[in-house]
């Protein structure tokens, strides 16, 4: 068998409302509580398992990126929720065209961040560009 990467726990403040936030930004589903964690798979078999930390240590998440490849219409949808709520966003990861689509390897990708303050990024076309067909 070939080595496959299978799930990551992300950390949370509220282990409910940062799937919520994923799933319904991305058009996912939450899973049903595995002990401890809420998962959110994605297409190709990988969860992202959402834990509760204590408060004590819940006010002190380092925040992680968590990039993922989407399609144009994925996109468009995600794009929409994040701009109904209000989010802020931003076209690079220095957060510097603030409230800005970049067009990287003539794609889209935004950055912005979940509510435990995890950084987030949706892109339609992958870092370098689509490969070329032989």
């Amino acid at each position: 068998m070939s080595i496959q990467f299978n799930h990551t726990i992300v950390a949370s403040k509220n282990r409910e409302e940062s799937a919520a936030f994923w799933a319904d930004i991305m058009g996912l589903e939450v899973g049903e509580p595995a002990g401890p964690f809420l998962p959110v798979p994605v297409a190709n078999g990988f969860t992202f398992d959402f834990a509760t930390l204590p408060p004590h240590i819940a006010a002190e998440i380092q925040p992680q990126h968590y990039a993922f490849l989407v399609s144009e219409d994925e996109f468009d949808a995600a794009y929409a929720k994040i701009r109904e709520r209000g989010l802020t966003y931003w076209a690079d990861p220095q957060m510097k065209g603030v409230n800005e689509i970049n067009h990287n390897d003539g794609g889209r990708g935004i950055y912005f961040q979940d509510p435990a303050g995890h950084y987030m990024e949706l892109i339609t076309v992958p870092y370098g560009g689509w490969p070329e067909e032989k």
